[in-house]
């Protein structure tokens, strides 16, 4: 018959192998759902002013103001006439119609369907996108023909001294 070691290899008192058993129980479920808690609500009460802003920014609620850029000089840019100019960016396509001796308008000239530039006719009287046959009121940017349903964004203008600035994007309404 084989002889069993019934030896215990360790103390007794020290039943779970643990070196620092005394301290094992600092952080039970409890605590540690506190401090999982407490985390979280760092975290979300850190995050709320950034989420603020994109928000914003993504709900398009604020105008965008930036220096104001020349555009062109009145007396470049005869009634009926459109001048393509870059706002706010230098890769913002935008154009500019003078459609009466005081009245002039601009908007951001990417079509909103798919992003195709959009144009001016002067002989008719419209803002066509090519691509898919969109057409745009040149008076408010909203789209009155094609698949574009919504208007294009409207860049605020001023005249000073005889020059032609731009000023502003005002975002569409959702």
């Amino acid at each position: 018959m084989s002889k069993r070691n019934n030896n215990i290899p360790f103390d007794q008192d020290n039943y779970t192998h643990n070196i620092d058993r005394n301290n094992e129980r600092k952080l039970d479920r409890r605590g540690f759902m506190k401090t999982l808690v407490g985390a979280a609500g760092v975290f979300a009460v850190s995050s709320l002013p950034w989420g603020a802003v994109a928000a914003k920014e993504l709900m398009g609620l604020g105008e965008k103001e930036y220096p104001n850029k020349k555009i062109t000089d009145v007396s470049k840019i005869a009634i009926g006439d459109s001048v393509d100019f870059k706002f706010p960016g230098d890769h913002d396509d935008a154009i500019l119609i003078r459609l009466s001796e005081s009245k002039y308008v601009a908007y951001q000239n990417a079509c909103t369907h798919l992003r195709c530039p959009v144009f001016w006719e002067k002989e008719d009287g419209e803002m066509i996108c090519p691509c898919h046959h969109g057409k745009f009121d040149v008076n408010t940017g909203v789209p009155t023909a094609g698949p574009p349903r919504r208007p294009l964004p409207e860049i605020q203008v001023k005249v000073e001294n005889g020059t032609v600035f731009a000023v502003k994007v005002k975002r569409y309404e959702a």
